[in-house]
């Protein structure tokens, strides 16, 4: 019989304290995303919520990897761990997303249809949703094929990091934009709300879409180079680090606009 392969070090897993660790600070955050989710009931917290869960998930499961044998042998146990550090991803970026739309929604300024195919495409919800859904879903598909030894595995897979980091750059155009909207604007109507989320929101969301592009440029410059890219002495700086703090940046006060407001721009296309 074939001696059993061990996932966990053939993929280069091996701090069995950080695992545990994000998972333990995900909890918490998880936590503060629910409980916003029930008293605002807004899709961002929702979203927010399920991504904290795919990281306690996937580092709980990381762990395990590390420290028990008979998991770290276990292909399907791999396999459920990549799929949830891949499929998080969609909640970030999405949510972001959703905060720039919604916030230039909340601006009363004249629309106009744009003759930027940047703006037109970028700021399609519908378009942006689907197309982010596809990333995933080919990244998932991947990861199945590569358990199967399929050739394709690695095409797709990297198809899924271009069209994230594609959607990436948008998000960051858009956040740009949406930055000198929002201080125009308020050079007219400063806030009545005086809270960080709602004075300074677009700022934090300019560095929420920073962070998320510094993670899919390592992806991208590491796209074939999966030494690179599993080595956690760079995963955790250049992957962990930037998600937990572009999630920590969400939890500032005002920053997720009220149902209530939202609620006024019901031709707003979701």
């Amino acid at each position: 019989m074939a001696p059993s392969i061990n996932y966990a070090e053939a993929y280069g897993y091996s701090s069995l304290t950080a695992a545990i660790v994000f998972a333990i600070v995900y909890f918490p955050l998880m936590g503060f995303f629910i409980f916003k989710y029930m008293t605002a009931r807004t899709s961002v917290y929702m979203t927010l919520s399920i991504f904290c869960l795919t990281r306690v998930s996937g580092f709980a499961i990381r762990a395990v990897e590390i420290n028990v044998e008979s998991a770290a042998t276990n292909e399907a146990v791999l396999i459920a761990d990549q799929v949830l550090f891949g499929i998080g991803f969609f909640g970030l970026l999405y949510s972001a997303y959703t905060l720039v739309m919604d916030r230039g929604d909340l601006l009363d300024i004249p629309k106009t249809k744009s003759g930027n195919i940047i703006d037109r495409i970028a700021g399609t919800r519908k378009l942006f949703r689907l197309i982010l859904s596809g990333g995933v879903a080919l990244g998932i598909a991947g990861i199945i094929s590569s358990s199967n030894g399929d050739s394709d595995s690695s095409t797709l897979r990297q198809a899924s990091v271009i069209i994230f980091l594609v959607l990436t750059a948008a998000q960051v155009y858009l956040t740009v934009r949406l930055i000198f909207n929002e201080a125009a604007y308020a050079r007219h109507f400063p806030p009545v709300n005086t809270s960080l989320g709602v004075k300074h929101g677009s700022f934090i969301l300019g560095a929420i879409a920073v962070l998320l592009l510094i993670r899919e440029l390592f992806l991208v410059v590491t796209i074939n180079d999966n030494q690179t890219v599993n080595d956690e002495h760079f995963w955790y700086p250049l992957v962990v680090i930037p998600e937990i703090l572009a999630v920590t940046l969400y939890c500032a006060p005002g920053l997720v606009p009220p149902k209530s407001e939202l609620n006024k721009y019901s031709g707003v296309s979701y």
